[in-house]
């Protein structure tokens, strides 16, 4: 049994619960009408109350909502035991976008599973609220800043899911999708063992893999392009406009003011951008980010 069988169940016992109540609503509500009509009751009596109906009100409605709450955290519990064997994925929620780290140390922008083994996602945030939210599996869990949080599904067909953020976050919560791409035991096997990112981390192509890997192609683009941040290309040396301590100012944009941008991205906030710059130290390391640089340096 996987996770989405065991909330569709839940889900179900309750519909089932629902209809049946209404049925027997609905069914008593035409007796009453036909029975009690005014043209076989033509003089109102007084009715009594019954303590026995009372009763029989109170009791099966209370046994019904015990037995829903019974199964459903049966269902919960269930959903919160991971199992073993289960191949442990971190998951970071970032504005606005998704990465995923793997412990052979490959990342990627996308959830990668291999068919019919359970998988454990950590969940945790970068910046703000975020909420990790897939549909296809049933399960959804907040990416907490400073926290981690966890959930596990059993992902039992091949093929690409949604994954979304179910909790704005921002002005680009809307944008904040990916997928999951759930593949054979065996070509998972061989797309996990490729390159190790970290590893890589040198030269213009480790920085590309890196731009992307750590979601800053959310925000930034490589070809001109406006997004949230300022574009890549062409930004190595040349002159920015920005504010400092509330201070308007021009600087260059040097391998020290990208660094800096980079651990901390408060003290020079570009002009006419927002600053939803997270500050990214613990995300990127002192290898990582100069390779990122280099690799914006060669944007020209």
């Amino acid at each position: 049994m996987n996770s989405a069988q065991t909330v569709d169940n839940v889900f179900l016992v309750i519909v089932a619960v629902s209809v049946a109540l209404l049925a027997a609503v609905v069914v008593t509500m035409l007796f009453f009408v036909v029975r009690y009509r005014r043209s076989r009751n033509p003089e109102p009596e007084n009715i009594e109350g019954s303590l026995f109906l009372e009763i029989i009100w109170v009791v099966i409605p209370l046994m019904i909502v015990i037995s829903i709450f019974l199964y459903g955290w049966k269902g919960f519990r269930f959903m919160r035991a991971v199992p073993p064997n289960a191949l442990p994925v971190k998951a970071f929620g970032m504005m606005w976008s998704w990465s995923f780290e793997y412990e052979s140390g490959r990342m990627s922008n996308e959830l990668v599973v291999p068919a019919g083994r359970p998988v454990k996602l950590i969940i945790t945030s970068r910046d703000v609220l975020h909420s990790l939210f897939i549909p296809a599996f049933r399960i959804k869990e907040d990416a907490v800043p400073g926290m981690q949080t966890h959930l596990w599904f059993l992902p039992d067909k091949t093929g690409q899911y949604d994954l979304f953020c179910s909790e704005y976050c921002g002005e680009g919560h809307s944008s904040m999708i990916t997928k999951v791409r759930v593949l054979p035991a065996e070509d998972f096997r061989k797309w996990y063992k490729e390159g190790r990112v970290r590893e890589a981390a040198t030269g213009s192509k480790g920085g590309a893999e890196l731009l992307k890997g750590k979601g800053c192609l959310v925000c930034h683009s490589t070809d001109g392009s406006r997004k949230w941040g300022p574009t890549f290309k062409g930004l190595f040396e040349s002159r920015v406009t920005v504010l400092t301590a509330g201070k308007k100012r021009e600087i260059i944009a040097d391998e020290e003011y990208l660094r800096r941008s980079v651990t901390a991205p408060q003290a020079d906030i570009v002009m006419g951008f927002p600053p939803v710059m997270p500050q990214e130290t613990d995300n990127v390391s002192e290898e990582e980010l100069s390779a990122i640089i280099e690799h914006i340096k060669g944007l020209k």
